[in-house]
């Protein structure tokens, strides 16, 4: 019996510090303004936003890494260890929807990151006008970027726009555009792109001017009408100077 227990204790010491290990590298963890998971923070253009990470249940010196989408960010030497500060200033519409993530040097996968969420409306304001040709295409630009995203609409002399066989939307995350085919005469009037966001409108107008088409000239005749004009006078001078050669040839005759 004494030699099977002065047996297990050499086993159960190392067993002990694997458990002490294991426990110790589970509890650290990274905060980042107080948040230990991911998370996403909203924010708007001009202010500056700061972000601070901190290195938690730890005994020892951690350096820290920071990283805005894929390129790392240059810390300098006293803002590396156990706690790690940034400033994002001023804050661009550029920003919105870009990660920043802190992380330990020495274990990539302990990490938390920040999602920044710059809320701003789209930049519609002023007037345009074209004046287009009868049977020309048109195509009408409002830039519709903003976050959230905008909702778009397009109106004619301020009645909603009933879409016709010849009209086209397109939208993207970056422009709203309409595109008439074969303008007619009976498209002339005031276009307004109106971006309705967060209780709020903002409009933009184009004033559509068509013309009569004008008329085509056979440029291939008029440039054969100018070349027979050119040589019937050239033929005409060299005509002419051999009269006067002659005239001048006999007066000289007489005079001797």
């Amino acid at each position: 019996m004494a030699q099977r227990s002065s047996l297990a204790v050499p086993y159960e010491v190392p067993l002990l510090a694997v458990c002490l290990l294991v426990c110790g590298a589970t509890g650290l963890e990274l905060s980042v303004n107080n948040h230990n998971a991911d998370f996403s923070l909203l924010t708007s253009p001009g202010p500056a936003v700061s972000l601070s990470c901190l290195v938690q249940n730890s005994s020892k010196a951690e350096e820290l890494l920071w990283y805005r989408g894929d390129g790392k960010v240059d810390l300098k030497d006293g803002n590396k260890v156990n706690i790690s500060n940034i400033c994002i200033s001023p804050v661009t519409e550029s920003d919105n929807g870009v990660t920043f993530t802190c992380m330990l040097a020495r274990d990539k996968s302990v990490q938390v990151s920040v999602i920044l969420d710059v809320q701003f409306p789209p930049h519609v304001a002023g007037e345009e006008s074209f004046h287009v040709e009868e049977d020309k295409d048109v195509t009408l630009s409002c830039n519709s970027k903003s976050n959230p995203q905008a909702h778009a609409a397009w109106y004619k002399n301020d009645t909603i726009l009933t879409l016709q066989d010849r009209y086209q939307l397109h939208q993207t995350s970056e422009v709203f555009q309409l595109s008439i085919k074969n303008v007619q005469m009976s498209d002339n009037g005031t276009y307004t792109c109106v971006m309705s966001y967060l209780f709020r409108e903002w409009r933009k107008e184009f004033h559509l001017i068509v013309e009569d088409t004008q008329p085509i000239f056979p440029t291939e005749a008029i440039i054969a009408a100018a070349v027979v004009v050119s040589l019937t006078i050239l033929f005409g001078i060299v005509a002419q100077r051999d009269k006067l050669f002659k005239c001048f040839k006999t007066s000289s005759e007489t005079a001797l």
